[in-house]
């Protein structure tokens, strides 16, 4: 039971639900990358090289942020603070989320070898930004959002504008909900020096700062398409990715948590599914 225990925790840990922002962006990257599936060998690599990554990311952000989970009202339930996972689990667990990467990178083009340090220190400049700047929504997104960019030089051995225009549109997409996420800490962050729009600016301005993200969202997924040579059925998933960013920022009430939550979770995981749907679709008939 103590075994299944810890499994739970480490669950917990890396929030393997929360994949789903970026796991279908790294498919996206991989079947845009020539408009047809890649063989199952290279998107399994994908996929190993990704659950590496988002676990050693998750894992490191735990580790760097437990003093301040521990203080914040919202957080001290998590592993870490609560002593169901200690310090040095963690860190075995992040020694073998990093060999996972490194096995599955090199099982890719030679150039997924050279630029995988490039995320990993991202992953580790992400918990310190906020303590620094209130940018750190920003860190966030371009560290994350490089998912197809690394799916599409596993399928192609180079890099390309359309896979850049991806990643800016997951930077500013991630930059705008983790924007409403931070409303839900806005009294803890002003009184402990934690850096966020929200605390920096208000709630009111903050909603309006995530708005204009992600309406760059959508100017740069519909680039990435047009950059991509991909179809019609591409651009009608765009146009509904737009609508969901638009309920999404009509939802948010900064007085309702549930409602923040519900913009955070709900919208965005629906969201990438509707993304990578069309994607799939557009590729089928291309």
């Amino acid at each position: 039971m103590h075994g299944l225990r810890v499994v739970g925790a480490f669950a917990s840990l890396v929030r393997f639900q929360h994949t789903i922002f970026a796991l279908p962006f790294a498919l996206a990257g991989a079947l845009m990358a020539r408009q047809s599936w890649p063989s199952v060998v290279v998107l399994w690599w994908i996929l190993v090289a990704m659950v590496g990554a988002r676990s050693l990311a998750m894992a490191l952000n735990r580790v760097i942020d437990a003093r301040i989970d521990a203080m914040n009202p919202r957080t001290a339930g998590r592993d870490l603070p609560q002593g169901r996972l200690t310090r040095r689990q963690v860190a075995v667990f992040c020694v073998l989320s990093t060999a996972a990467l490194l096995i599955a990178v090199s099982q890719l083009p030679p150039l997924t070898w050279y630029l995988w340090p490039i995320p990993v220190v991202g992953f580790v400049a992400y918990p310190y930004a906020k303590r620094v700047t209130w940018l750190c929504h920003l860190v966030l997104g371009v560290v994350i959002g490089i998912a197809p960019v690394g799916a599409w030089i596993a399928v192609t051995g180079h890099i390309a504008l359309a896979p850049v225009m991806l990643w800016c549109g997951i930077a500013t997409w991630m930059f705008g909900f983790d924007v409403i996420y931070a409303l839900m800490d806005i009294e803890f962050d002003r009184a402990h020096g934690i850096y966020s729009v929200p605390a920096r600016f208000g709630p009111e301005r903050a909603l309006a700062i995530a708005r204009s993200m992600h309406v760059l969202t959508a100017v740069f997924f519909v680039f990435a398409g047009l950059f991509a040579g991909s179809g019609l059925l591409y651009f009608v998933g765009v146009a509904l990715c737009a609508v969901v960013l638009v309920i999404e920022n009509m939802v948010v009430d900064p007085a309702d948590m549930r409602r923040i939550q519900a913009a955070f979770g709900t919208a965005n995981g629906v969201l990438a599914m509707v993304f990578i749907a069309f994607v799939i679709l557009d590729v089928a008939v291309h």
